[in-house]
């Protein structure tokens, strides 16, 4: 049993690893977002974050970029621990990953928020 945890997580590792993430990858997670439950906001949050720290519009150091990816990646990864094709189970392993990052990212995300309403308010100003 041990064998076969470690071996998904080579692959996982493997396929994180090699992962340059686009636009259409960040939609498409937004499209997943759905099944997060209370959990959507932040994850559009992340994602928002990511898209706008990739296009230079936000910086954010790289360890919290490398969540923000990695979060992605493994929400739209058919490798996860519990593959999305099992219902609810497979957006459970979803969920925690995403609830862990929010957590670590929390700082952050309120960074990014108040960066978004000064860019906001002056696009409004102009």
């Amino acid at each position: 049993m041990k064998k076969m945890r470690w071996m998904r997580a080579l692959q996982l590792f493997e396929q994180f690893r090699k992962v340059n993430i686009t636009g259409d990858d960040l939609d498409r997670a937004e499209g997943k977002a759905a099944n997060l439950n209370e959990k959507v906001g932040d994850f559009k949050l992340l994602i928002a974050m990511g898209r706008d720290s990739l296009a230079g519009r936000y910086k954010m150091n790289k360890w919290n970029l490398s969540v923000v990816v990695g979060t992605v990646v493994y929400v739209l990864s058919p490798l996860d621990a519990i593959p999305d094709v099992v219902p609810v189970l497979g957006w459970l392993d979803d969920v925690t990953i995403v609830g862990y990052a929010i957590g670590k990212l929390s700082v952050e995300m309120r960074k990014y928020k108040q960066h978004r309403e000064q860019q906001q308010s002056a696009t409004v100003v102009q």
